[in-house]
Parts: structure tokens; C-alpha cells; sequence
């Protein structure tokens, strides 16, 4: 009897614990402050506050990371050209360079038909050289069947921003 009674205590509490969760979680809404929303957990017990710190903590962790995809998007782009880029030639090389050789053409192609100029004539102009940039959406679709096997061709969209950096991401698509 007593072992019941004592199941049917803990059960209306775990309910009621609940219950202030649930209205402790109405309360809180994304204009308050991190003191505001510690002051809250400081009035209830420690059991509880680990729970909701659980709840809360996720809110806070999406707006304090900053999501890099927009970032890279968000730069304007001069020219921007969807190539097929072929890669059968890389099969010539032994099976362990075919991968790395795969990669020295995307760059040797892409340098060529964007006019990226890489070697600085005069001195003074070393300090502001274009950028060549692969992303590795680019990079793993070359290395995903491993060193030996990497693909015939590959279709890439390169874009070219204001100061003269080009940027080779995977075709849309792919």
C-alpha cells in the first residue's frame, strides 16, 4: 500500500513538474534575454532546470550559428557558366594518380576558359592575385570512388566575383 501510495505521489508530481515545464515554455518567447531566461531556471529546482535548459538550448544554438551556405551565396558574381568538364584522360596515369591528375585538369580547364591570369608580371602586383577555389562538393565527387576510379566527366558551375576569384561548385542536378 504504502509502495502504491508513494508511485501515485511521484506520478502527480512528475505531472505537475510537467505541467510547469509546459506554462514555464509558454512564457518563454525568443524576445527574452539570456538573464531573463536564466532567472527563470534559477526559481525552479535543479531537475527541472536541466530539463528545460535542454529545450531552450537548441533555440539558442541555431541563432548563434551563422549558416555558411548563404554566405557564399551571397556574393555577387560577375560571370557565372555551367561546363561539362571531360576527365577521360586521367584514365591514362597509372591507377594511383588517376584522382589527383582528375583534379590538376578541373583546374588547368577551369583556368583556361575563365582567363584567370595566376602569375603576377610586375612586382608591386603580387599582393592581389586571383583566387582558384574548388568546393568539395566538387572535390568528394572526384575522390568517391576512391584513387583509381574517378569519373569520365564531370559537370561543374564556376562563377567569377568581382575581384577576380573563381569559385567551382557541383552543377545543380548532380
Amino acid at each position: 500500500m504504502e509502495k502504491e501510495a508513494r508511485e501515485e505521489e511521484q506520478v502527480s508530481e512528475e505531472t505537475q513538474v510537467k505541467e510547469e515545464l509546459v506554462e514555464a515554455e509558454e512564457e518563454v518567447s525568443e524576445e527574452q534575454t539570456a538573464d531573463e531566461i536564466e532567472e527563470l531556471l534559477a526559481e525552479e529546482p535543479a531537475g527541472e532546470a536541466i530539463e528545460t535548459e535542454e529545450k531552450v538550448a537548441p533555440e539558442e544554438e541555431e541563432e548563434a550559428k551563422p549558416r555558411r551556405g548563404k554566405k557564399k551565396e551571397e556574393k555577387e558574381f560577375v560571370e557565372e557558366r555551367v561546363y561539362t568538364i571531360p576527365l577521360g584522360k586521367a584514365w591514362v596515369r597509372p591507377r594511383k594518380k588517376r584522382a589527383p591528375r582528375a583534379m590538376q585538369m578541373i583546374k588547368a580547364f577551369v583556368t583556361k576558359h575563365m582567363k584567370l591570369d595566376m602569375r603576377a608580371d610586375v612586382e608591386e602586383e603580387k599582393g592581389e592575385l586571383p583566387k582558384l577555389i574548388i568546393s568539395n562538393d566538387v572535390n568528394e565527387r572526384v575522390w568517391s570512388r576512391s584513387i583509381e576510379k574517378p569519373p569520365r566527366k564531370i559537370r561543374v558551375r564556376v562563377a567569377k566575383d568581382k575581384d577576380g576569384n573563381v569559385t567551382v561548385f557541383l552543377a545543380e542536378g548532380e
